[in-house]
Protein backbone atom coordinates (compact mmCIF):
# COMPACT_ATOMS: atom_id res chain seq x y z
CA UNK A 1 0.00 0.00 0.00
CA UNK A 2 1.24 3.33 -1.13
CA UNK A 3 1.74 6.36 1.34
CA UNK A 4 0.19 9.17 -0.26
CA UNK A 5 -0.08 12.45 2.01
CA UNK A 6 0.12 14.81 -0.79
CA UNK A 7 -3.81 14.33 -0.94
CA UNK A 8 -4.06 15.84 2.39
CA UNK A 9 -2.01 18.96 0.56
CA UNK A 10 -4.30 19.06 -2.59
CA UNK A 11 -5.97 22.44 -1.99
CA UNK A 12 -6.14 25.60 0.32
CA UNK A 13 -9.43 24.28 2.04
CA UNK A 14 -8.22 20.62 2.83
CA UNK A 15 -4.60 21.87 4.28
CA UNK A 16 -6.54 24.50 6.35
CA UNK A 17 -8.75 22.12 7.78
CA UNK A 18 -6.54 19.75 8.75
CA UNK A 19 -3.47 21.65 9.69
CA UNK A 20 -2.90 20.82 13.22
CA UNK A 21 -1.50 24.68 14.38
CA UNK A 22 -2.68 28.07 13.88
CA UNK A 23 -1.92 31.01 15.74
CA UNK A 24 -4.45 33.89 15.90
CA UNK A 25 -4.70 36.68 18.12
CA UNK A 26 -6.46 34.42 20.87
CA UNK A 27 -2.54 33.25 21.52
CA UNK A 28 -1.12 36.77 21.44
CA UNK A 29 0.20 38.31 25.04
CA UNK A 30 0.72 41.68 24.60
CA UNK A 31 3.23 43.28 26.59
CA UNK A 32 2.36 46.50 28.51
CA UNK A 33 5.16 48.39 30.31
CA UNK A 34 3.99 50.88 32.79
CA UNK A 35 5.17 54.37 33.61
CA UNK A 36 3.90 55.81 36.79
CA UNK A 37 2.32 59.34 35.74
CA UNK A 38 4.42 59.93 32.65
CA UNK A 39 2.08 61.21 30.04
CA UNK A 40 4.67 60.44 26.58
CA UNK A 41 5.51 57.23 25.04
CA UNK A 42 8.96 55.88 25.63
CA UNK A 43 10.20 52.91 22.66
CA UNK A 44 11.75 50.30 24.66
CA UNK A 45 14.81 50.04 21.96
CA UNK A 46 15.09 46.30 22.07
CA UNK A 47 11.54 46.28 20.97
CA UNK A 48 10.35 48.21 18.42
CA UNK A 49 7.26 49.02 18.52
CA UNK A 50 6.73 48.74 22.03
CA UNK A 51 6.19 51.51 24.26
CA UNK A 52 6.59 52.63 28.06
CA UNK A 53 3.35 54.12 28.98
CA UNK A 54 1.59 56.28 31.32
CA UNK A 55 -2.10 54.71 32.92
CA UNK A 56 -3.73 56.58 30.20
CA UNK A 57 -2.08 56.18 27.61
CA UNK A 58 -1.73 51.96 28.59
CA UNK A 59 -5.94 52.31 28.73
CA UNK A 60 -6.19 53.24 25.48
CA UNK A 61 -3.78 50.59 24.04
CA UNK A 62 -5.33 47.78 25.58
CA UNK A 63 -8.57 49.36 24.11
CA UNK A 64 -7.11 49.53 20.39
CA UNK A 65 -5.80 45.79 21.17
CA UNK A 66 -9.32 44.40 22.25
CA UNK A 67 -10.62 45.75 19.40
CA UNK A 68 -7.95 43.97 17.23
CA UNK A 69 -8.94 41.12 18.63
CA UNK A 70 -5.79 41.01 21.21
CA UNK A 71 -7.08 39.80 24.46
CA UNK A 72 -4.24 39.15 26.97
CA UNK A 73 -1.96 41.40 28.01
CA UNK A 74 1.14 40.94 30.08
CA UNK A 75 2.03 44.08 32.58
CA UNK A 76 5.32 44.98 33.90
CA UNK A 77 5.96 48.03 36.46
CA UNK A 78 9.10 50.35 35.48
CA UNK A 79 10.14 51.20 38.97
CA UNK A 80 11.84 54.72 39.60
CA UNK A 81 15.14 54.03 41.64
CA UNK A 82 14.16 56.22 44.25
CA UNK A 83 11.60 53.04 45.50
CA UNK A 84 13.38 50.54 45.41
CA UNK A 85 14.75 48.95 48.27
CA UNK A 86 16.30 45.58 49.56
CA UNK A 87 13.68 43.56 50.07
CA UNK A 88 11.32 44.83 47.11
CA UNK A 89 8.52 46.31 49.73
CA UNK A 90 6.59 48.33 47.18
CA UNK A 91 6.26 44.77 44.84
CA UNK A 92 3.11 43.81 47.14
CA UNK A 93 1.91 47.84 48.51
CA UNK A 94 -1.71 47.98 47.46
CA UNK A 95 -1.29 51.70 47.57
CA UNK A 96 2.11 51.57 44.71
CA UNK A 97 1.17 52.97 41.26
CA UNK A 98 1.55 49.74 39.74
CA UNK A 99 -1.30 48.04 42.06
CA UNK A 100 -3.38 50.74 41.26
CA UNK A 101 -3.35 50.63 37.54
CA UNK A 102 -4.09 46.71 37.57
CA UNK A 103 -7.13 47.63 39.33
CA UNK A 104 -8.13 49.93 37.04
CA UNK A 105 -7.13 48.12 34.01
CA UNK A 106 -9.84 45.27 35.44
CA UNK A 107 -12.24 47.56 36.44
CA UNK A 108 -11.83 49.22 32.45
CA UNK A 109 -11.35 46.19 30.65
CA UNK A 110 -13.07 43.23 32.92
CA UNK A 111 -13.13 41.04 29.81
CA UNK A 112 -9.39 41.30 29.20
CA UNK A 113 -7.29 38.51 30.74
CA UNK A 114 -4.39 40.61 32.15
CA UNK A 115 -1.00 38.80 33.57
CA UNK A 116 1.68 40.20 35.60
CA UNK A 117 5.47 39.50 36.67
CA UNK A 118 6.16 38.23 39.77
CA UNK A 119 9.94 39.29 40.65
CA UNK A 120 11.76 40.77 42.81
CA UNK A 121 14.56 42.80 40.32
CA UNK A 122 12.23 45.87 39.30
CA UNK A 123 11.34 46.51 43.26
CA UNK A 124 14.91 45.57 43.89
CA UNK A 125 17.92 48.22 44.88
CA UNK A 126 20.57 45.55 44.22
CA UNK A 127 18.89 44.61 40.69
CA UNK A 128 18.62 40.54 41.61
CA UNK A 129 15.76 38.57 41.40
CA UNK A 130 16.14 37.57 44.69
CA UNK A 131 16.98 39.10 48.26
CA UNK A 132 20.74 39.21 48.86
CA UNK A 133 22.54 39.24 51.90
CA UNK A 134 26.57 39.24 52.57
CA UNK A 135 26.36 38.44 48.57
CA UNK A 136 24.12 35.17 48.69
CA UNK A 137 20.60 35.58 47.55
CA UNK A 138 18.10 33.84 50.32
CA UNK A 139 15.68 31.82 48.66
CA UNK A 140 13.10 30.94 51.41
CA UNK A 141 12.71 34.82 52.29
CA UNK A 142 12.71 35.98 48.78
CA UNK A 143 9.61 33.51 48.42
CA UNK A 144 7.83 35.03 51.55
CA UNK A 145 8.01 37.98 49.38
CA UNK A 146 7.04 36.57 45.81
CA UNK A 147 4.10 35.05 47.84
CA UNK A 148 3.17 38.60 49.19
CA UNK A 149 3.59 40.30 45.81
CA UNK A 150 1.37 37.70 44.38
CA UNK A 151 -1.45 38.00 46.87
CA UNK A 152 -0.77 42.07 46.46
CA UNK A 153 -1.61 41.19 42.02
CA UNK A 154 -4.55 38.71 43.04
CA UNK A 155 -6.27 41.66 45.10
CA UNK A 156 -6.09 43.95 42.31
CA UNK A 157 -8.44 41.11 40.04
CA UNK A 158 -6.05 40.24 37.64
CA UNK A 159 -5.71 36.72 36.23
CA UNK A 160 -2.59 35.35 36.04
CA UNK A 161 0.39 35.57 38.20
CA UNK A 162 3.80 34.83 35.96
CA UNK A 163 6.60 34.20 37.96
CA UNK A 164 9.64 35.23 36.04
CA UNK A 165 12.64 34.96 39.19
CA UNK A 166 14.56 31.95 39.48
CA UNK A 167 14.11 30.62 42.62
CA UNK A 168 13.49 27.28 43.76
CA UNK A 169 10.18 26.11 44.87
CA UNK A 170 8.05 29.38 43.68
CA UNK A 171 6.01 28.34 41.89
CA UNK A 172 4.50 25.65 44.44
CA UNK A 173 5.24 28.21 47.12
CA UNK A 174 2.89 30.68 45.32
CA UNK A 175 -0.02 28.62 44.41
CA UNK A 176 0.23 27.41 47.48
CA UNK A 177 -0.11 31.33 49.28
CA UNK A 178 -3.30 32.26 46.59
CA UNK A 179 -5.06 29.14 47.24
CA UNK A 180 -4.85 29.72 51.20
CA UNK A 181 -6.26 33.23 50.65
CA UNK A 182 -9.06 32.24 48.29
CA UNK A 183 -7.26 32.76 45.26
CA UNK A 184 -8.12 29.49 43.76
CA UNK A 185 -8.99 30.89 40.29
CA UNK A 186 -6.15 33.14 39.58
CA UNK A 187 -3.96 31.01 37.29
CA UNK A 188 -0.11 31.02 37.34
CA UNK A 189 2.29 31.08 33.87
CA UNK A 190 6.10 30.32 34.59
Amino acid sequence: MNIRPRRNRKSDSIRSLIEETKVTTDDFIFPLFLLEGASDKVEVDSMPGIYRLGLEQMLKEIDECLKLGIKSFDVFPVVPEHYKDKVATKSYDDDFFYQKALRRIKQEFPEAAIMTDVALDPYNSDGHDGIVEDGKILNDETLEVLGKQALSQAACGIDIIGPSDMMDGRVGYIREVLDENGFTDVSIMS
